[in-house]
């Protein structure tokens, strides 16, 4: 067993610190507040001090980057965090484990498969595409060892309430309403499940045969908007949802005064062509298949 540092502890971090503690790993787990699940030593750090972040990772088998600024910093949050892991794990020997997405590809026709050039379509991706090219440029310099893990669009037990599958389209399902969309409803879309991107990672950590390339998170086939709400229904034993259609104009209107919504057009790309993730390399090689959509769903409601 050995020491394992998770930096972040939000709803993918949460889960990769209990299948870790589970399988009797010592976990450190990093904020800014200090906070982190029970079980875990429990460290306060600025992420972007090199110091504090190698002092802390010392003596460490991987390093887990799962920490996640807000969208519209990352231009400006992200540089000297991604320097910090880079450094940490060049000072002590970590693996780092870099949770990625699927933003450096751009649109792309046919599914993704992890040979992709790298296309960023938006300066946020290009800087998630080059923490990456960093990360593999030290790789084969050999002076880090580290791999990437990217998963589409999160769901499941403890998901942030900028899950596409979260509250806000669970709570117009379970009251019998419309579920208001701002895009369209029957795409096919990938979507990655929690516990399978946390399962992911520990691979990725504890066994070298994924270090010097990124992998995909082990995701069942695509469903369209449509397709999840009327699975979730019928687990709830009610009708399939009624879905609607925001008008784009709206949504760009109202990013002028959230962030949030105003960084929605940089993916929506994602969910006006189908986006179809090719998770079969890890299963190939790893032997893990993700879980069956079936249970994934019912824990998200259950959850």
């Amino acid at each position: 067993m050995g020491k394992h540092v998770i930096v972040g502890s939000g709803q993918v971090g949460k889960h990769l610190a209990a299948k870790l503690l589970a399988r009797g790993h010592d976990v450190t787990v990093v904020t800014r507040s200090g906070s982190g699940p029970e079980g875990t030593v429990r460290v306060a750090a600025d992420v972007a001090d090199q110091r504090r972040l190698i002092q802390v990772t010392e003596g460490a088998d991987a390093l887990y980057n799962c920490v996640n600024p807000q969208y519209h910093r990352w231009l400006t949050d992200w540089p000297p965090m991604a320097a910090s892991f880079l450094a940490a794990a060049e000072a002590t020997g970590a693996v780092l484990v870099i949770l990625g997405n699927l933003y450096p590809y751009g649109p792309v026709t046919g599914p993704m498969t992890e040979d992709l050039p790298l296309r960023p379509s938006s300066a946020k991706a290009a800087v998630r595409a080059r923490m990456w090219e960093d990360a593999l440029a030290a790789h084969r310099a050999g002076r880090v060892r580290t791999t990437e893990v990217r998963g589409s669009d999160y769901f499941g037990p403890g998901s942030t309430d900028q899950s596409y599958l979260g509250d806000r389209f669970q709570g117009p399902l379970r009251a019998g309403r419309s579920i208001a969309l701002p895009y369209p409803a029957d795409v096919p879309h990938s979507w990655t499940y929690l516990p399978d991107v946390a399962e992911a990672l520990v691979v990725a950590g504890t066994d070298e045969r994924a270090w010097g390339r990124p992998w995909h998170v082990p995701t069942s086939d695509p469903l369209s908007f449509r397709e999840v709400g009327a699975r979730m229904a019928a687990l709830l034993g009610r009708p399939a949802p009624r879905i609607t259609r925001i008008p784009w104009a709206l949504v760009r209107a109202a990013g002028l005064f959230s962030p949030m919504l105003g960084e929605l057009g940089h993916t929506r790309y994602q969910f006006t062509e189908p986006f179809v993730l090719d998770s079969s390399a890890f299963q190939r090689t790893f032997g893990v298949a993700p879980t069956p959509m079936e249970d994934a769903l019912k824990a998200t409601l259950d959850g």
